[in-house]
């Protein structure tokens, strides 16, 4: 046997042993928790609030995950990570999030990403695509040709001192009004469209509901696409994820 086909033999058996895994997706939001299954669909949810202590979502999970069986976990964070942990603590939830070891706490094989990143990776159908979320701020990622990037664009300099997020978040949308914040969201999908030179763009979140007419080479997110996102991370092997 050669080396090569030795090495093809091992994939298939990685991937077929990868997607056999039953895997929790977990959706962490500043308003709610989500949680899906991958054998089964659907979902289930529970408030969470910017009281909620990571100590707490945990257990809420275990809760809404009470009669599942599952081999790992995937989940997504409203914030940076590194080391597949929080770097940084949310905005719109409690605090000691920073550093947190939610595969310990959990005890299970856990895969933590940017809660964009998740979205992005459960719509994404090849080559190169930008995901933008239009939410309480602009989450972004990008995924190439399998290589998962996270990307921190809502801060970048925009118009008159401020960022794109004052322009195509929440704040933009109830400063401005909707007319001038759908002007301003086809004119920040194009300057991105134009810098990264993606083959396609998904548009998600909130507020994408707002929008009358997507721009050209866009197509709509949804929610759902998060625990898709959530259960590739443990079943597509082919993705690779940075940090």
């Amino acid at each position: 046997m050669t080396d090569e086909i030795g090495a093809a033999i091992n994939q298939s058996l990685k991937t077929k042993k990868s997607a056999q895994k039953t895997v929790l997706a977990i959706d962490l939001g500043g308003s709610h928790v989500k949680v899906s299954l991958s054998t089964i669909g659907g979902k289930r949810a529970v408030e969470s609030g910017p009281h909620m202590t990571p100590k707490q979502m945990v257990e809420a999970v275990k809760d809404l995950a009470s009669g599942w069986d599952y081999d790992a976990i995937g989940m997504g964070y409203p914030g940076p990570i590194a080391d597949n942990k929080p770097a940084l603590e949310p905005h719109n939830l409690g605090s000691g999030w920073k550093g947190f070891d939610f595969q310990a706490a959990f005890d299970k094989p856990l895969r933590l990403v940017n809660d964009a990143m998740m979205q992005a990776i459960g719509s994404y159908e090849g080559g190169r695509m930008l995901f933008l979320g239009l939410g309480t701020g602009l989450g972004a990622a990008m995924v190439a040709e399998n290589v998962c990037l996270p990307m921190e664009l809502a801060h970048l300099p925009y118009r008159k001192g401020n960022t794109f997020e004052d322009y195509v978040g929440e704040r933009g949308l109830q400063r401005r009004g909707k007319a001038k914040w759908r002007l301003s969201v086809v004119d920040v999908v194009e300057r991105l469209q134009a810098a990264l030179q993606s083959d396609y763009i998904v548009i998600g979140g909130g507020n994408v509901d707002k929008l009358k007419e997507l721009p050209p080479n866009c197509r709509r997110g949804s929610n759902e696409n998060a625990f898709l996102g959530g259960f590739r991370l443990w079943q597509d092997e082919k993705l690779i994820v940075r940090y």
